[in-house]
């Protein structure tokens, strides 16, 4: 128990990080601050980046999409390098906390991203909100779809990526993540070349 609590949330979902904060002050065992400290921090970070992206290319939700990505996926990939460094070499605490740190500011310019996108039914708080609309508004067929599906694929991408980590090491979770931000950089990169923003 103590060696998962110590680990800061590195997705969007900062609840934990928070309460883990407020435990971690409180003088409960097993509880680091510091993590926690630096994923709260970092998600901010990449939330204040998100805007400014949101402000300079809000109008056109394909090259919003294709220039979020792109500087996810490049701090995404510095992750990576660290996350090999530390399973070669069997680096510290200190590269595990930075390579938090930068995970979630990616996390927070991707819900910033999100946010401004605005999918009809898919929230920035996914798993909650969606569960929640799913079950208050179950006779609408196709928002049930999509809730459904984005609940479904949390769950597949998370199954997925403990595995790699459990059985390969981190640096082959952020190898899955890199391998789906290009398709979907790629994706978008071709959607923003007709330069109009989606409607539909």
């Amino acid at each position: 128990m103590t060696a998962a609590v110590e680990r800061p949330h590195l997705g969007a979902d900062m609840t934990g990080n928070v309460v883990f904060i407020g435990f971690a002050l409180a003088g409960i065992d097993g509880f680091a601050l510091l993590p926690s400290v630096i994923a709260v921090v970092g998600f901010v970070v990449g939330a204040v980046g998100g805007g400014t992206l949101t402000q300079r290319f809000g109008n056109s939700r394909p090259l919003l999409l294709r220039n979020a990505l792109g500087i996810q996926f490049t701090l995404l990939a510095g992750c990576l390098v660290v996350s090999l460094f530390v399973h070669l070499r069997q680096g510290g605490p200190v590269a595990t906390t930075a390579v938090a740190g930068v995970a979630t500011a990616a996390m927070g310019l991707q819900t910033a991203t999100a946010r401004r996108i605005g999918v009809p039914d898919i929230t920035t708080s996914v798993v909650t909100m969606t569960l929640t609309g799913f079950a208050a508004d179950h006779r609408r067929t196709d928002a049930a779809l999509r809730r459904g599906a984005v609940v479904l694929s949390m769950l597949i991408g998370a199954l997925c990526g403990a595995l790699l980590v459990a059985h390969i090491g981190s640096h082959a979770g952020f190898i899955a993540v890199l391998v789906v931000l290009g398709g979907v950089g790629i994706t978008a990169a071709l959607l923003a070349r007709h330069e109009q923003p989606w409607h539909a």
